[in-house]
């Protein structure tokens, strides 16, 4: 394809958030010739917008029949002078004039654009940007030479040009409408991570999402070869197949990135692993060798990321998109958990980006604009320091993780085996755990209302710096109507004046384009707190759980921005509502960080609530119930096992008067296990000395000097997030000064937590891990002597 139309392969730069292709004519195919190509577009349209309600006449008069008397059948104005060059409606002459004749009909100008006089001017508008767009398909048409794509802008040319005739709105004519398989790229990707990931930690989990994400992004701005070109690389691969997809692709994806009065979709949106299949070897290639290219100028905390993660999370995907049975892809028995995926878009797409396929627009909020308050992830793994005490996890595959398990966890195999049956719709259908039964969480059924894209969550607010935007004001409007309605002793003027205030926010409930429900809040970052002002549903819509989902939204949306603290003075009415959130009347945020800052409401109680950043608020619930849900699993699993009947005891009929327990037929198989026999002492002082000495013994042994003192978090980043419970020798030596060892076993426990803790962080074959096992081995010995428990 030639480049001169600015289409070309290739992928914005690795890391980037993202960047529009170029438009035609824009003189580059990424990076910043692509952002001023379309930017150039962008303001053209501006400024005809702008103009004149004359010159708009005159503009759309050459694309509009004439509609003079005596029933005209010119169908477009054209110039009684027009260049000698073929004819280019980007370069036609711009001093039309209104009474200037047509070289067609010998009507005036003005005899074109009769039916435009009493146009609103927002339809004008349109009609305007859908002009511009068919002179720069006309650019493309006239600069492409790839047979293929040329025919695909001339179709879309003709498209936009009947659009204008006969005002109205473009449809592409196809036999089939997006999206054109199931699931889609980014649910496949999506599953991916959950299949191979959702057993890693949390940190590492979001590493991997991460990865993801960025992954997801560089599809939806990749360049796809045209099929001659791909013809000639892999001639015997699904020419036809290629095609087509890449025929759809023009038309949904590309194009109207810089005609916008096309639909636009996302790529990963609406394709799926056909089209994955035929671009993921190249892509990978090229992606790999852009990285290895550009090492140099990436931030440093990007570095880790690309270059050593990225490939491997390549790697682990390409075998999933090869794969004849990966379950990834299935269509219908597999549902996994969603992980919040969201693709990085340059303007709001016609369909939303995945949010549990649901999710808001996402805006920019300095332009008065909406944010989704979906949680962002992080984006950093740090690398592993060399001489660490202890070395950092790393994302690794299922098979490599089974040596991080606690000594006595339940294997890894069976609770996939587990999930498997939870995930599984049939499971889901008995009527003790239906997703809307009696025990379901309060915001089950807005959460699935949500996913359906029945209601819709934007964070929203008014600006004194940007143009209004008409959408915005409207549900502006719309809030102060439910706030003053649902709180009728608050003065209107006052919400009125609060609502509108550019330092406020509202995150808005929004059902069939109407706003039902909202929180206003006001956030102070230098004070690390954000006072809630309003929080209202309308009447009809309560109990249904858009309260509890509303400020999940909000709760997530504050820790995406590092404000872990609400603050709100709540009535009467509404403190059993903020203490089901969360909220209570111990206030964390010290007296001297609010005073001054947060509105005093006479009657009003104040209440907080401290966010937990490592919580996903929105999902909580159901994280909660698969949890219960796996927890009911295992158990009916053992008692089949156990459910067994033996016959009863005789010898009690022919004398015996005691039998030791583990002789009865049975009981082992419950899980019952021997109390390890050993001498409690009885006096305090002497138990802290036989355990002194112990200790002692085990600080001075060779192998205990990984474990004398707690881990520092600048020597083993994110040890802390892997390790709830740490211990080392010496916190233990503190606890024996103060008594805490009241028994034999509290001592043991947290010498058996040191090993323990060490071994789940650690692999087998660090000097760490060795030094656990030789040092456990010589403490169980010590207690033996001691005579603690039985030799």
């Amino acid at each position: 394809m030639s480049g001169s139309a600015g289409i070309q392969q290739g992928s914005p730069a690795i890391g980037a958030a993202g960047s529009a292709p170029a438009a035609p004519g824009a003189g580059g195919t990424e990076g910043s010739g692509a952002t001023v190509g379309s930017a150039r577009i962008a303001v053209k349209k501006a400024q005809l917008r702008s103009s004149p309600r004359p010159k708009k006449l005159e503009k759309l008069g050459v694309y509009s029949s004439c509609k003079a008397e005596g029933a005209c059948k010119c169908n477009s104005w054209k110039s009684q002078n027009p260049p000698p060059t073929p004819p280019r409606t980007d370069q036609q002459p711009n001093t039309f004039n209104l009474q200037d004749p047509c070289r067609s009909c010998s009507h005036t100008l003005g005899d074109h654009v009769t039916h435009l006089e009493n146009v609103s001017e927002e339809e004008m508008n349109r009609l305007l940007g859908i002009a511009l767009d068919v002179e720069y398909l006309n650019t493309c048409v006239h600069k492409e030479e790839d047979a293929d794509t040329k025919q695909v802008y001339f179709s879309l040319f003709k498209l936009l040009r009947k659009c204008i005739l006969q005002m109205g709105r473009p449809v592409v004519e196809a036999q089939e409408s997006p999206p054109f398989e199931k699931p889609s790229i980014e649910q496949g990707v999506n599953n991916f991570v959950q299949y191979k990931f959702s057993h890693l930690p949390s940190k590492e989990r979001q590493t991997i999402v991460e990865l993801a994400k960025m992954f997801l992004n560089q599809i939806n701005y990749w360049q796809l070869e045209t099929p001659s070109q791909r013809r000639q690389r892999a001639p015997a691969d699904d020419a036809a197949g290629y095609k087509v997809n890449y025929t759809r692709w023009l038309c949904y994806c590309n194009v109207p990135q810089f005609c916008d009065s096309l639909p636009r979709y996302e790529t990963t949106q609406i394709f799926g692993r056909t089209l994955l299949r035929s671009v993921f070897t190249v892509m990978r290639k090229q992606l790999l060798e852009q990285a290895r290219q550009e090492k140099d100028k990436l931030p440093p905390e990007k570095r880790t990321l690309i270059l050593t993660h990225f490939p491997k999370f390549l790697s682990m995907l390409e075998e999933e998109v090869y794969s004849h049975s990966s379950p990834i892809w299935s269509k219908t028995h597999l549902t996994f958990t969603p992980l919040c995926i969201m693709t990085v878009i340059s303007a709001p797409p016609v369909v939303r980006p995945l949010y549990y396929n649901s999710s808001p627009v996402s805006v920019d909020p300095s332009s008065c604009g909406s944010v989704s308050p979906a949680r962002k992830t992080a984006s950093v793994l740090e690398p592993s320091p060399g001489g660490q005490k202890r070395k950092p996890s790393e994302p690794l595959p299922h098979e490599e993780t089974k040596k991080l398990r606690i000594v006595g966890d339940i294997p890894m195999e069976l609770i996939n085996e587990v999930m498997a049956t939870i995930t599984d719709p049939a499971s889901m259908l008995g009527p003790e755990t239906s997703l809307l039964s009696a025990h379901s969480a309060r915001d089950e059924a807005a959460r699935l209302e949500e996913r359906r894209g029945v209601i819709e969550f934007h964070v929203i607010g008014n600006s004194l710096n940007q143009k209004p935007n008409k959408r915005i004001l409207m549900w502006l409007v719309g809030l102060q109507n439910v706030f003053s309605h649902q709180l009728p002793r608050m003065p209107k003027e006052y919400i009125t004046r609060l609502v509108f205030d550019p330092k406020h926010k509202t995150l808005s409930l929004i059902k069939d384009g109407r706003v039902i429900g909202g929180i206003c809040f006001r956030m102070f970052p230098s004070q690390s707190f954000t006072e809630i002002v309003f929080c209202a549903v309308t009447s009809n819509e309560q109990v249904k759980g858009y309260g509890t989902h509303l400020m999940n939204h909000l709760k997530e949306y504050h820790i995406k921005h590092d404000i872990l603290n609400f603050l709100t003075y709540a009535d009467e009415y509404a403190i059993g509502y903020f203490k089901k959130q969360g909220f209570s009347k111990d206030i964390k945020v010290p007296k001297a960080k609010y005073l001054g800052y947060i509105k005093d409401y006479e009657g009003a109680t104040l209440m907080g609530c401290e966010l937990n950043p490592s919580i996903p608020y929105t999902e909580f619930s159901v994280i909660i119930k698969k949890q219960k849900e796996i927890i009911k699993k295992l158990i009916e699993r053992k008692q089949a096992q156990i459910r067994k009947v033996y016959p009863g005891l005789s010898c009690f009929k022919e004398g015996v008067r005691q039998i030791p327990i583990e002789s009865i037929p049975g009981i082992r198989e419950t899980g019952w296990k021997p109390v390890g026999k050993g001498k409690e002492l009885k006096d305090p002082d002497q138990l802290y000395s036989t355990l002194k000495t112990i200790l002692q013994h085990v600080k001075s042994h060779q192998n205990a000097w990984p474990f004398m003192e707690p881990v520092k978090k600048t020597e083993a980043p994110g040890y802390y997030q892997v390790i709830r419970f740490p211990m080392d020798l010496k916190t233990m030596s503190e606890r024996l000064k103060s008594r805490y060892y009241t028994t034999r076993k509290l001592f043991m426990a947290d010498m058996q937590r040191i090993f323990t803790n060490c071994r789940e962080y650690n692999p087998p074959e660090s000097e760490y891990y060795k030094c656990a096992n030789l040092l456990e081995k010589f403490f169980y010995t010590k207690i033996k002597e001691a005579g603690l428990i039985e030799k």
